[in-house]
């Protein structure tokens, strides 16, 4: 899939991450985008007082992402997905979208809880999204351990 880029002069929502506080943050891979005003961050359960109107929730079990919700925001629930699934229901009005198939290169080994298939790292899920979306994606990745191999497994 080639790179995509916003167009001139055209500005988008900030993407909306909402935190579980049990996130331990020196684990957080999409900590390194906190200082970026392109990204608002959340710890939950503060309220989220960024207006989420026209925002869509990446999740699993909506309709795929495409090009076409480029207008929309992009809102991230990030935690484990045990985590993740007990916020889910504060944030039932959004509607959700699905990534297509994206491999994840980041090496997860739970004994406690199965990821679901194409469980991917939150950065990847952000990073993947924005670039469906014809998002900037320049420093997404930066700082992420696995960045090239997660590029190369998806052609990117």
């Amino acid at each position: 899939m080639p790179p995509i880029s916003e167009s001139e002069g055209q500005s988008s929502p900030p993407t909306v991450i909402v935190v579980h506080p049990k996130e331990r943050r020196s684990k957080c891979s999409v900590e390194p985008l906190r200082p970026r005003d392109d990204f608002l961050f959340y710890t939950f359960p503060d309220p989220v007082t960024h207006p989420l109107d026209g925002y869509v929730r990446l999740g699993l079990g909506g309709e795929v992402l495409t090009a076409a919700d480029a207008d929309r925001g992009l809102f991230i629930l990030d935690g484990t997905w045990k985590l993740a699934a007990r916020m889910e229901p504060t944030f039932a009005d959004i509607p959700i979208r699905t990534l297509p198939p994206v491999q994840t290169a980041y090496p997860r080994v739970s004994k406690v809880f199965d990821d679901p298939t194409g469980g991917l790292a939150t950065v990847e899920a952000v990073y993947a999204a924005l670039r469906i979306m014809g998002r900037n994606v320049d420093g997404v990745l930066d700082d992420y351990h696995w960045k090239n191999e997660f590029l190369e497994l998806n052609d990117w």
